[in-house]
């Protein structure tokens, strides 16, 4: 993220609890791109928008103390968070750093073009220069290792079933709103964001899920939207009679047992740097 104060969602506790939910609903595909980017026992890592350290512990006990993990995060709430988590769990070897990701050369030192993995999630979709943190990253990779992105694309297509036109309008103010300051289409310009940072692209896939109400993964957007629609009330995107027939509607549909949404897509990237 390019400052905490800009991160669109928040850095207060509720994000916190959000954040925590969407890493134990979202943990499968996340272990399996970190398999297929080569995460092993001993293996260094860049964990870039660590947030309070959901990933970054996860990761950590996968490497073990023989390997590292080094988190950047933009919040001081969240980085704070992090160091708490770390101490609570034992996981010294998961360290981080306070910094925005376009500064990561920088923060990172001595560092660079030692890591075996980096490794991020949901974050390029806010950045203000995706491409300039990708060639960052690439160059804190050793060579051999990989970069790994899991993240948006086409993410306006989300719908709600039955279809409701205050769903979609709101859903199209959300795109607009946040593409002022990042893009909910990132993944749609990695493979050449790799490619100009001299990665080669070796895995491109997307994971596609729809969820019922009595599905745990429904809860996913029941939980975002309280967070976030008052952000796009306070911004003039959509006014409260919108949200409030918008908060209507999602009530209406999760008590239907007939009602399904269909989630974004979530474009999962793997390059790896040449030997």
């Amino acid at each position: 993220m390019s400052d905490s104060k800009d991160y669109l969602l928040g850095t207060d506790q509720a994000e916190t609890q959000r954040l925590g939910m969407q890493h134990r609903l979202w943990a499968e595909s996340a272990v399996s791109v970190w398999e297929r980017a080569g995460v092993r026992v001993g293996s260094h890592i860049l964990d870039l928008g660590s947030g309070p350290g959901f990933i970054a512990s996860d990761l950590a006990e996968l490497v073990g103390p023989d390997g590292s993990i080094l988190g950047i995060e933009s919040s001081p709430l969240f980085t704070q968070q992090f160091r708490d988590r770390m101490k609570a769990l034992g996981l010294p070897w998961a360290e981080i750093i306070e910094g925005d990701l376009h500064d990561l050369t920088q923060l990172i030192g001595d560092r660079a073009g030692l890591f075996d993995v980096v490794y991020s999630r949901w974050v390029p979709c806010f950045l203000e220069d995706t491409g300039a943190v990708v060639k960052q990253a690439a160059a804190a990779l050793k060579p051999g290792g990989r970069l790994a992105i899991q993240d948006y694309f086409s993410y306006d297509t989300l719908r709600l079933a039955p279809r409701v036109p205050v769903f979609e309008k709101v859903i199209a103010a959300i795109t607009k709103m946040w593409n002022q300051t990042g893009d909910l289409d990132v993944m749609g310009d990695m493979p050449r964001y790799m490619r100009e940072a001299g990665l080669e692209l070796v895995e491109l896939e997307v994971v596609h899920r729809i969820a019922r109400p009595s599905e745990p993964i429904w809860d996913w957007p029941t939980i975002f939207w309280p967070n976030f629609i008052p952000r796009v009330v306070e911004a003039g995107a959509i006014t409260q009679e919108t949200a409030d027939e918008f908060y209507q509607a999602w009530t209406d549909a999760t008590n239907n047992p007939d009602a399904f949404v269909m989630l974004p897509p979530v474009f999962e990237a793997i390059a790896v740097k040449p030997e």
